[in-house]
């Protein structure tokens, strides 16, 4: 099993969910070992996705260079890319955070799959578990456990009638997550964009991007994509969150209440314990299930 990268460039435009601007996007190839690189135009930085770059995990997952640049809001384009197999991409941004786009990652998606994948000479290595690691805070946990299969297990309980206790499980190959995972959106309460404005941020934020609830309902006129949206939007969070590994990793993921925080916690912990995985190269067959390279 071979490294990825993209065949061609592809450019994009979408707007900041903080600063309510255009931002451009640009998406890169990259040669074998370099992994996840976000560039910023506006200040000339390379800012490399990892969990040693991580600065901020409040509301979204925010990582920046030492002297004070950042990249904000990059967990759904690293989902998307995580999904598509790519261990290598430059990321070109004119601004400090990744677009909202649509508040999924299913424009990420088109945008890779209109740029096509090609493989590079480097051989592609995962995380194989070898004992169980986990990461709790008062009741939320998450944790990753040794499986032969690739699979997810989220968990959520809101007090909103229009939340209330939800759950989702999926085997995780490319296209079931395009299927079952891109589509579902970030979500909020009125309440909190309200507050956030106040702040000068949220100024992006909308119906257009967002699942968004007052106390009793959801104010969007469509409604929901999936009746479990907003547990499926977490299994997109924990998937980009997780990208910042910089491996693919075979094993199931269990999650309580989980939050951009402790998924960086539970990537620190692994790295931090060597004796509970091993990095191993694929086989040819589930080089195929996996990321369905031919």
């Amino acid at each position: 099993m071979y490294q990825l990268t993209l065949k061609r460039k592809i450019d994009g435009v979408g707007i900041g969910l903080h600063k309510g601007i255009p931002i451009k996007i640009s998406l890169e190839p990259l040669d074998s070992n370099s992994g996840v690189v976000f560039y910023r135009s506006d200040v000339d930085t390379y800012i490399q996705a990892k969990p040693q770059n991580v600065k901020d995990t409040t509301m979204a997952t925010v990582i920046g260079d030492n002297r004070g640049n950042i990249v904000s809001t990059i967990e759904h384009l690293l989902s998307a890319i995580y999904a598509f197999g790519i261990d290598n991409i430059l990321i070109i941004l004119d601004s400090y955070e990744v677009p909202i786009m649509d508040g999924s990652s299913a424009s990420f998606c088109m945008m890779l799959k209109d740029a096509n994948t090609q493989k590079l000479k480097q051989k592609k290595k995962v995380y194989m578990l070898k004992d169980k690691v986990e990461v709790k805070q008062d009741n939320k946990v998450v944790s990753l456990s040794p499986s032969l299969t690739p699979k997810y297990n989220f968990s959520i309980r809101f007090p909103h009638p229009s939340i209330g206790y939800q759950k989702h499980s999926f085997e995780f190959t490319k296209q079931n997550y395009i299927e079952e995972i891109s589509r579902a959106r970030t979500f909020g309460f009125l309440k909190d964009i309200h507050m956030l404005r106040k702040k000068d941020l949220a100024l992006g934020g909308s119906l257009e991007n967002a699942i968004v609830m007052d106390q009793k309902r959801i104010l969007n006129i469509e409604g929901l994509r999936y009746e479990n949206e907003f547990v499926r939007h977490k299994i997109l969070d924990a998937i980009g969150d997780l990208r910042l590994l910089g491996h693919p990793y075979i094993a199931e993921y269990d999650s309580y209440a989980g939050s951009h925080d402790l998924n960086h916690l539970l990537t620190k912990e692994l790295l931090n314990s060597p004796d509970k995985f091993e990095l191993v190269e694929l086989d040819g067959i589930k080089e195929m299930i996996f990321y369905d390279q031919r």
